[in-house]
């Protein structure tokens, strides 16, 4: 069915797919230009994915990084907000088809804005995500929570000293910033804020194990950088595995291949997955029906105005796209979304105007740096040439990400949770539930029971 508009729909229409760093901004960007916007997302929030970590481990809640979206945009009067799962891209007939609830809606577009992001890449081996989370998502962040918790829990009331050893040995694979946040953050979390408050078990005495295929921790930020993060995390107990490719997964640990080909085995019951991105489907879904590319993780090949090829209406920006010397990032959703903002303003006032508009100029990246966070108070950064760690690069860490966080009960917020855990131990957001932890799987089996029950019903008619 077509989507009832709550615009006027004479204008233009921009249609934007995702609710990220390139989907809110691009639509934000558009606020004076006359145009009609459907924000179309999977999800009702703007999700602040780089302090996904913060809420698995407990120093900050889910709602400090994932504003409403429609809260955002409320006073945007061009813009709508609608929930829906994006299915398919009519390139042929401009329309964009999105799933809610079972009914699938029709939206129109003039200019198509594709922002819909990644999700974690399991290389192939997709059944591995029941037993090690990713950290893509706020359902991956409040399951790890349960999980990492629950592991303390259950030691506590085991007799079994194998199966407090497993239950207290923590895997995060790998050692790209994602994971040597989180396992530096699991580390403080046992010999900090959980410290003297069990009985039968010391926290401090978990395993957490940060292991990698590649051969050094951050490898996008040099040996430098990454030989610095590594020696912090193994001060603080953190043991780094790397040469280390992970071939299985399941319920009670992983199996390890090294570089000299043998394999080996380790008992976990907490495993953390970080080692991998795969873009959106949707890259496909435009590859499939024009001369469009895409790269090994399925990341689209723009052309240098990042529009796709045969389109110039249709752009692609942040993880989805590929473009070369635009890392994976913030920064690099946000300043391409600016950019195709850019041009659709100034193509749709040109045309207002009766002119041709101007040719494009091609998209530049300005690169403002990386940053990862090891410990509190010590952090690595990379800004041009220049490279440093230690307290002044957590400093530096700290105020960019709350500068980037939208809105300002949201920085508050976030300042009030970081200055409980970072100046004592304590967090403020250790509360699990059993639903969070065990969703994932009841809603597997409840899917195998309705696809089972389809059959059934196949086979008797």
């Amino acid at each position: 069915m077509s989507h009832p508009g709550a615009t006027a729909s004479d204008r233009h229409k921009v249609v934007i797919i995702g609710s990220g760093f390139g989907g809110l901004n691009a639509a934000k960007a558009l606020k004076r230009t006359d145009v009609d916007i459907k924000l179309i997302a999977r999800t009702t929030h703007h999700l602040f994915q780089p302090l996904l970590y913060q809420v698995a481990t407990g120093i900050i809640s889910e709602g400090e990084i994932a504003p409403p979206t429609r809260l955002i945009l409320r006073k945007q009067r061009n813009a709508q907000v609608l929930l829906g799962d994006v299915t398919h891209v009519d390139l042929e007939r401009k329309m964009v088809d999105s799933v809610l609830l079972g009914h699938t809606y029709r939206t129109p577009y003039d200019t198509l804005i594709l922002a819909a992001g990644a999700g974690q890449s399991y290389f192939g081996n997709d059944h591995f995500a029941e037993w090690a989370p990713g950290m893509k998502t706020i359902d991956d962040a409040l399951e790890l929570r349960a999980r990492i918790l629950g592991a303390f829990e259950q030691a506590e009331r085991s007799s079994d000293p194998e199966r407090r050893r497993k239950l207290l040995t923590f895997v995060v694979v790998g050692a790209g910033p994602t994971g040597v946040e989180m396992a530096g953050q699991i580390q403080e979390l046992a010999d900090q804020t959980l410290k003297g408050s069990f009985r039968h078990i010391d926290p401090t005495e978990a395993h957490v194990i940060l292991l990698d295929a590649a051969p050094a921790v951050l490898p996008p930020m040099g040996p430098k950088l990454g030989r610095k993060a590594q020696d912090r995390l193994e001060k603080m107990g953190v043991e780094i595995q790397l040469n280390a490719m992970v071939t299985d997964v399941d319920r009670n640990g992983i199996t390890v291949k090294d570089q000299d080909g043998t394999s080996r085995r380790i008992e976990s019951a907490c495993k953390v997955w970080s080692a991998g991105v795969a873009a959106s489907p949707l890259g496909k879904d435009l590859a499939a029906q024009s001369e469009t590319e895409v790269d090994r993780a399925g990341r689209v090949k723009v052309n240098p105005d990042l529009s796709i090829p045969g389109h110039p209406n249709v752009f692609v920006v942040g993880d989805m796209a590929s473009v070369e010397g635009v890392p994976g990032m913030a920064q690099g959703a946000i300043q391409g979304a600016k950019y195709v903002a850019k041009i659709v303003h100034n193509e749709v006032k040109a045309r207002e105007h009766g002119n041709m508009p101007k040719p494009r100029e091609p998209f530049k990246y300005f690169d403002k740096g990386s940053m990862a966070t090891v410990s509190k108070y010590n952090a690595v950064a990379q800004v041009g040439k220049l490279e440093f760690g230690g307290f002044l690069a957590w400093l530096a860490w700290l105020g960019l990400h709350l500068i980037y966080l939208v809105g300002f009960k949201t920085k508050i917020a976030t300042l009030l949770s970081w200055a409980v855990t970072f100046l004592g131990r304590q967090r403020g957001q250790l509360t699990i539930t059993e639903q969070q932890a065990y969703a994932r799987t009841r809603i597997e089996e409840l899917e195998e029971i309705a696809a089972s029950v389809q059959q059934e019903e196949k086979a008797a008619s």
